[in-house]
């Protein structure tokens, strides 16, 4: 169809929200009406201008969003706008859409927020102390003035590190500004699960901002210098880990994954519960990054190369760290040492599943050594140039057939367990029998203590093994093993021990 403000959206899930799916819209401009058509799980979103829907179906075009962990699919409706006036059960749909465009106006009525100026607090600051926890992704100087401008005319900001947290001292021009922003943001998070907010008053009562660059800028005054003689932007995360230059920005993620927009509302910001509204305004986190970070994760934010180390060097491959690291994300490449071989580095598609298989693999034992995974400083694992001896150490995995984790929402992701020594084997032919399997285990080195096939699908089968580090093994050696009649044996740990 041609390009509308109306959108067509499909294959929603049937428990989704109003909220939820006003959500897909927001970080592109104002939602001005909604009709949802449960029982044929579809959705139409009217957006404020034909510009914001356009910008809205470019973006999900490349990256497909997700509701409730399904995917769901976004074109132009035949519709240039949406008569919902005498619909019936429109009104929880109203309700979403007032809170929401409250809360996009700053015209909140929060409780126990000031009626007018003469009610503020003696004293109260027009300035911000603003501390972000958890912070799994950069949060950019533009990203913090995006957030806090809803809440009135933003004058200064300065970010810095103190005590290894990112803050940022924030000036408005009215304290009643700083007021309904505290209470609205205080504890909210930015993106989905991560960068949380937590915000003070400052006992400053003006900001002194000598450079206009990404780490301070006063946005009353444009001619000062960038004063650092670098560029204004660096990698965004520079500013928040005080080590500019090591960090590239998590969106440039092997995965391709969203790129930063620009986004003209708050980023993924979780609207404060609103009475009448339905449940905290998320984006989805497909909007903001495509991705989740894990909470606790060590290392470098956004990092997906793992330094894994004490490999037994005679007998470990590319392709067995492929298939090993495999069962926890889609690896990318894997890069054996060419002078220290019991040392590999392995990039996985995105920050999360490198932590997933840092957390289950580290420890574990392979070929008669213990296994250590750490997060690595490289940013990403550097092919050989032509002519470079390498003896096959390199290698790159990013168009394999053999991804587990490639369509968004799979099944693989709730089957993600730790190593155990029971597999779980599935794509089994008819024609295979139990001795077929035990023979194919055996031959492997493995000793089998168990087996079954399951009762409901024959397909499908649990083999014990004598230890873990023979699971391992056998999971490196016989995952996609050829079993005829166009079968390949699919291995996975089994969550039954």
């Amino acid at each position: 169809c041609s390009p509308s403000r109306v959108l067509h959206l499909r294959k929603i899930p049937s428990d989704v929200t109003e909220a939820e799916v006003i959500s897909l819209g927001l970080p592109f401009g104002k939602v001005t009406n909604l009709l949802m058509l449960k029982g044929k799980s579809q959705a139409f979103l009217e957006m404020a201008s034909e510009e914001a829907a356009v910008t809205m179906v470019n973006y999900y075009t490349p990256v497909t969003p997700h509701l409730r962990s399904q995917p769901v699919f976004i074109q132009y409706s035949n519709h240039r706008e949406l008569k919902t006036d005498n619909l019936p059960n429109q009104a929880r749909a109203q309700a979403a859409l007032q809170a929401v465009s409250a809360v996009q106006s700053g015209s909140l009525a929060l409780p126990g927020a000031p009626t007018n100026e003469g009610t503020i607090l003696p004293g109260q600051s027009p300035v911000l102390r603003i501390i972000i926890e958890n912070l799994f992704y950069p949060v950019t100087l533009e990203v913090l003035h995006q957030i806090f401008s809803k809440f009135g005319t933003v004058l200064k900001i300065i970010t810095f590190t103190k005590n290894n947290q990112f803050q940022a001292l924030l000036q408005y021009a009215d304290p009643v500004n700083a007021h309904y922003a505290k209470m609205a943001l205080d504890g909210q998070n930015i993106y989905n699960a991560c960068c949380t907010l937590r915000i003070d008053f400052s006992k400053l009562t003006s900001l002194n901002v000598k450079y206009n660059n990404d780490k301070s800028r006063d946005f009353t005054r444009l001619d000062l210098p960038t004063g650092d003689g670098q560029p204004s932007l660096e990698p965004p995360m520079a500013a928040a880990f005080g080590a500019p230059g090591i960090i590239s920005s998590p969106y440039a993620g092997a995965a391709g994954f969203a790129p930063a927009i620009g986004f003209h509302q708050a980023t993924g910001l979780s609207v404060p519960a609103v009475p009448g509204a339905l449940g905290p305004l998320t984006i989805a986190s497909s909007a903001v990054t495509g991705r989740m970070a894990i909470p606790g994760a060590g290392g470098i934010p956004g990092n997906s190369v793992l330094l894994v180390t004490n490999l037994n060097p005679d007998l470990i491959t590319p392709h067995g760290l492929f298939i090993l690291f495999g069962v926890y994300g889609d690896v990318h490449r894997v890069k054996i040492m060419f002078n220290k071989k019991e040392n590999a580095l392995v990039q996985m598609a995105d920050a999360s599943q490198a932590q997933l298989a840092m957390n289950h693999l580290s420890g574990q034992r392979l070929y008669g050594k213990v296994l250590r995974a750490t997060l690595s400083k490289h940013q990403a694992v550097q092919l050989p140039r032509e002519g470079q001896e390498d003896q096959g150490l390199t290698k790159d995995f990013s168009n394999s057939p053999l991804h587990r984790f490639k369509k968004p929402g799979s099944k693989n992701f709730q089957n993600i367990f730790p190593p155990s020594a029971t597999l779980h084997l599935s794509n089994i032919p008819p024609s295979v029998t139990v001795d077929d399997l035990k023979n194919l285990f055996t031959e492997a080195g493995c000793s089998v203590k168990a087996f079954k096939f399951f009762q409901k699908d024959r397909k499908m089968a649990l083999i014990q093994l004598g230890s873990v580090e023979e699971a391992i093994q056998a999971l490196i050696e016989l995952h996609n093993h050829d079993l005829g009649e166009n079968h390949h044996l699919r291995v996975s740990f089994s969550k039954s021990t």
